[in-house]
């Protein structure tokens, strides 16, 4: 492991989105004191994604800090559960837990000092009892936003305030008639607006139980910043629930280059096509690996696409509940699934790409919106380029995400927020139909002179906040001197 002045040890979680993140708030802290190395615990999983395995070693080759970043990968696991399985996080977590504390035993027996702190992902929130089983630290990585994390912890406090089991808090969550305030919003979050694996027995055991580790740590960093989350953080910073941890909201953390190897000559076709376009003209739509949709809903989406007039870029993939693992791959588009004669109209304004260089292609001048899931990191991207939302979330936390996107924050318009297709590849709730997107491409695309501006002053603040005196400058240096602090 790394040696310097202060070792921090992070445990990233085991998609790589979460890696990515992990990987990218490291380097800001390394870059911000020389005093601090990070060692990062690699949790290896059988059958690990090859994207995954390209992203670590690429990161271990080009890097800038590697005296002061190393990575160390933990044994791959054996006897894992079917990844669509409700408990598979939580069962990788128990499997690990005994490889994490050997490994610290391994380092204490050989004579080194202790890590001044573990900073876990959020779903690796139950490594808390290695932390304290050691004696050090540990702080939690929030990925998601400060208004998801708020909902979290109200959710856990009210349940059990209400005396309420899982059982019994998601049947009152699920009353399609249900309002509840909660700490951090200024409207009521409706039931039609609540994550559907909160809904979900299993789902709110799971986030209870973390919102009870978080209540453990020491300091919980949040992908955010004050600006676009001023409420939300704030409720956070200042709320009358003492057992919440100091929060450091110290984004917004991006990778703000995209994979290469195969995927350069899809990408360079990709942006030739865009340099091709006119200013602002076209519409992105991307929904990432686990946004697929079935066949019906493909036809919908084609169909209100070419009723729109718009130029489009759209990333197409199969579903993963009908993805053919033998031919699934990021490249390979779902154009069966298109109408007859469809790719022959909209030949002169359209492109249909697999995998989406989405950095880039947010980045370039030609897009003018981006219909996504509304996924956390794409939120951060897509505002940092200055390029306006079409709300259509899909699964996890998304459905929160354009509520705050659409009704808090005035940063989006919706395509559909009441969707779900649950992550666990099941059928989605309704189908949502090409008149309700044609209508919506076309008031993201036609959007109000107040509405671009507040993306784009968002987009500025964005940027404003990682610099030397900006807010989330400012927040990270408080973690890092709380950091040290636990060292003097």
């Amino acid at each position: 492991m790394a040696n310097n002045a202060a070792e921090l040890v992070f445990i990233p979680g085991t998609g790589v989105g979460h890696l990515i993140t992990t990987v990218q708030l490291a380097k800001f802290i390394l870059q911000t004191n020389h005093s601090i190395s990070i060692s990062i615990l690699l949790i290896t999983l059988p059958n690990q994604s090859p994207k995954l395995k390209a992203y670590i070693e690429s990161e271990s080759c080009d890097n800038p800090y590697s005296t002061r970043l190393v990575f160390v990968s933990l044994p791959t696991l054996t006897n894992v559960p079917d990844p669509s399985s409700s408990d598979f996080f939580t069962t990788v977590i128990e499997h690990c837990r005994p490889l994490v504390k050997d490994l610290f035993d391994d380092r204490l027996r050989a004579g080194l000092p202790k890590p001044a702190g573990l900073v876990l992902d959020m779903f690796c929130a139950a490594f808390v009892d290695v932390a304290d089983e050691l004696g050090v630290p540990s702080y939690v990585y929030c990925t998601s936003g400060a208004s998801f994390l708020n909902f979290v912890f109200w959710a856990q406090s009210w349940a059990d305030s209400h005396g309420l089991q899982a059982c019994d808090f998601t049947a009152k969550i699920s009353d399609p008639n249900g309002s509840f305030t909660v700490p951090g919003f200024k409207n009521p979050v409706t039931s039609k607006n609540i994550p559907a694996f909160l809904k979900m027995e299993w789902g709110s055991q799971v986030f209870f139980t973390l919102a009870r580790q978080f209540r453990r740590m020491k300091g919980i960093l949040v992908n955010s910043y004050m600006e676009l989350e001023p409420l939300a953080i704030q409720s956070l910073q200042n709320s009358e629930d003492k057992s919440i941890p100091p929060v450091y909201p110290v984004g917004p953390i991006l990778n703000l280059k995209s994979g290469g190897g195969s995927q350069d000559k899809d990408k360079e076709s990709t942006i030739e096509w865009l340099d091709s376009q006119p200013e602002s003209s076209v519409v992105f739509l991307c929904f990432e690996s686990m946004g697929g949709f079935d066949d019906e809903q493909v036809k919908e989406i084609a169909d209100g696409l070419d009723r729109s007039g718009h130029r489009f870029l759209w990333s197409l993939r199969r579903s993963p509940t009908l993805a053919k693992p033998e031919i699934s791959n990021d490249n390979e588009t779902f154009s069966e699934a298109l109408p007859k004669g469809f790719l022959d109209r909209i030949v002169q304004r359209g492109k249909i790409i697999g995998w989406a260089p989405q950095v880039e292609v947010l980045a370039h001048p030609a897009v003018g919106g981006f219909v996504s899931h509304c996924g956390w990191n794409s939120t951060l991207e897509s505002l940092w380029f200055n390029v306006l939302i079409g709300a259509w979330p899909i699964y996890a936390e998304q459905k929160l995400n354009a509520f705050e996107l659409v009704k808090e924050l005035e940063l989006a318009v919706e395509i559909r927020m009441d969707y779900s297709s649950d992550w666990r590849f099941e059928k989605p709730n309704f189908l949502v139909k090409a008149v309700e997107i044609e209508e919506g491409i076309k008031k993201l695309m036609s959007m109000d002179e107040k509405m671009k501006g507040n993306v784009k002053d968002m987009s500025d603040k964005a940027r404003k906040a990682l610099e030397n005196g900006g807010s989330s400058y400012h927040w990270l240096g408080c973690f890092i001197k709380d950091v040290l602090s636990y060292i003097a």
